[in-house]
């Protein structure tokens, strides 16, 4: 093994992707696991944009595209920004076509850090973001996101985490995994500290239709002072059930976007030329009355959860503002986050992700996707209730 970097060997699996994956080989075994892990809603894909990703390799739509992707595709994404977020944006200059949120993370910190310059990131926060870093050549650095601000930062907290060395700030919203809906305020406070250590954010919001009690997302680029300081990561696996897709967008000044072009050719060439077309047709019409009923009934499974976890001895669970998840609280168990979800797994064949995975802050802390099916959600929780009691 020698042969392999010190980096890799450095950089953990993720454990969204590893459990979802032991999950699915425990169910080829004939095992009944109900499966709460990785963050993937239980819906199809409607039918309108599979029909219009088929029809356009049917008719020979299966060739590379340009690397900034689709003139057709990038209108629709600049159509969606004045539409959705109040955000002039040029196709041409200030979007590019990526393959999800992941590679357009990737594609950010390459484009924007250097060796050794330090990203704040929220603690806790998203799997990948700290490993990504890393193998970019960037140092993650935590900033606790306490449970009595409601999981937000605070101007001094984040103050406090700059150094001469720190490049970036890197947040989600809505919250993955704790389900904070930023508001104006929230997002002024980033805003503020990166204006005043003249800092650029990247912002993950492919999230931003999972808002729940009739919350709105707010886009940061469109704060005082950040559309050129800000990259914006947008997608469309979440919100439009397109998880297998892998497509989604970056918003960016276009000096920005130049530099991630150089990198996107050489490190994919183009997202893949059909799936800009399905993703075409999701983005450029308003929401279907489908995908409407869709996010509604999201939200009730949401709530529904949380209210549930709440009538479980030893467990609690703040609602969620947004977002896919319940952070459920296990503290009063007595167990680390690792053993709570081993047990369940093993036990009780129920998979959920352990808190220690999204960062120091989330131990003692369950995640658990709230967007599977009624039938699951319903007998998971049985389960769950069942072993606590």
């Amino acid at each position: 093994m020698g042969y392999i970097s010190k980096k890799v060997l450095e950089t953990p699996p993720s454990a969204t992707v590893s459990i979802a994956d032991r999950v699915t080989e425990m169910k080829r075994k004939g095992m009944a696991v109900i499966d709460f892990s990785a963050g993937r809603a239980v819906e199809n894909t409607p039918a309108d944009i599979c029909q219009a990703a088929a029809q356009s390799m049917l008719d020979g739509d299966t060739h590379q595209t340009m690397a900034k992707g689709k003139l057709e595709y990038r209108k629709a994404c600049a159509v969606k920004l004045e539409r959705d977020n109040g955000i002039d944006a040029d196709p041409d200059k200030s979007i590019i076509a990526t393959m999800g949120i992941k590679q357009g993370l990737t594609l950010s910190l390459l484009a924007t850090i250097n060796p050794g310059d330090e990203v704040i990131v929220e603690d806790p926060c998203f799997v990948s973001y700290r490993p990504l870093i890393h193998l970019c050549g960037g140092i993650p650095v935590n900033v606790p996101l306490r449970r009595e601000n409601r999981y937000r930062w605070t101007e001094s907290d984040l103050d406090a985490a700059v150094t001469d060395k720190t490049r970036a700030i890197l947040f989600c919203s809505p919250h993955n995994p704790t389900g904070t809906v930023h508001t104006e305020e929230d997002l002024d406070i980033i805003v503020q500290t990166a204006k005043k250590h003249d800092l650029v954010v990247l912002s993950d919001e492919v999230y931003e239709r999972a808002t729940w009690g009739g919350r709105k997302h707010i886009c940061i680029a469109t704060r005082p002072w950040m559309e050129d300081r800000s990259i914006t990561l947008m997608g469309l696996t979440k919100s439009y059930a397109m998880g297998g897709w892998r497509i989604g967008f970056i918003y960016a000044s276009e000096a920005t976007i130049s530099a991630m072009l150089a990198i996107q050719q050489h490190l994919v060439t183009c997202a893949a030329s059909f799936t800009q077309t399905g993703a075409t047709k999701a983005l450029a019409d308003i929401p279907s009355s489908r995908l409407k009923t869709i996010w509604k009934d999201w939200e009730k499974r949401c709530l529904y959860a949380a209210s549930e976890i709440n009538m479980i001895p030893k467990l609690s669970c703040d609602t969620p503002e947004g977002g896919f998840y319940a952070w459920i609280d296990i503290s009063r168990t007595g167990e680390t986050s690792v053993e709570f979800g081993e047990r369940l797994l093993e036990d009780l064949q129920i998979a959920l992700i352990p808190g220690s995975a999204f960062g120091p802050s989330g131990e003692g802390f369950m995640r658990m996707t709230c967007v599977r099916s009624w039938d699951d959600l319903r007998a998971g929780l049985l389960r769950l209730k069942q072993s606590l009691t």
